[in-house]
């Protein structure tokens, strides 16, 4: 493992933490489907929401929640996975192995995410580190969503080819 790496001493298998609560806003909800061309009423329409919506008011994109992982998982760890001048190496979203969406996230709701380091193996690169993540939503017994992220450290600053 690469002294210079800011997560040498996280365990596999450790909760590394657990966010602040974030509240998902209807400015926030709008402006991501204008963002990804998404408007639709169950997200962006409250008075259709009131009337015909299960939920009684828009909920959040699914991939809105997703894209939050960042801003969470960024928070968790201090910072440790971002990218610096002062670090050797620096993070690449990898993707996911796994993403579930279980429970909508309705406007007004204050969400925050749990993140666990499942794995980290050598790669030719650097390290792959695998999270799994789950993102609450407070008063529900069901996450939002859950999901197994991989993010490469490449510790070098050298991609392989």
């Amino acid at each position: 493992m690469n002294a210079h790496l800011p997560h040498k001493t996280w365990e596999t298998g450790a909760l590394l933490g657990t966010s602040s609560w974030y509240t998902i806003d209807q400015q926030r909800i709008d402006g991501f489907a204008v963002l990804t061309d998404d408007e639709e009423p169950l997200h962006n329409d409250p008075d259709w929401c009131r009337e015909n919506s299960p939920f009684g008011r828009t909920i959040a994109h699914g991939f809105l929640t997703l894209s939050l992982l960042t801003r969470f998982i960024s928070e968790i760890t201090g910072n440790a996975l971002v990218g610096t001048v002062e670090k050797i190496g620096f993070p690449l979203n990898y993707g996911f192995d796994r993403i579930r969406f279980i429970s909508p996230v309705p406007e007004g709701s204050r969400i925050r995410c749990h993140a666990t380091l499942q794995d980290r193996e050598p790669h030719k690169d650097g390290d792959m580190l695998r999270f799994l993540v789950s993102i609450e939503v407070e008063g529900l017994e069901k996450p939002a969503l859950t999901a197994e992220w991989l993010t490469l450290w490449v510790s070098d600053g050298l991609i392989s080819a």
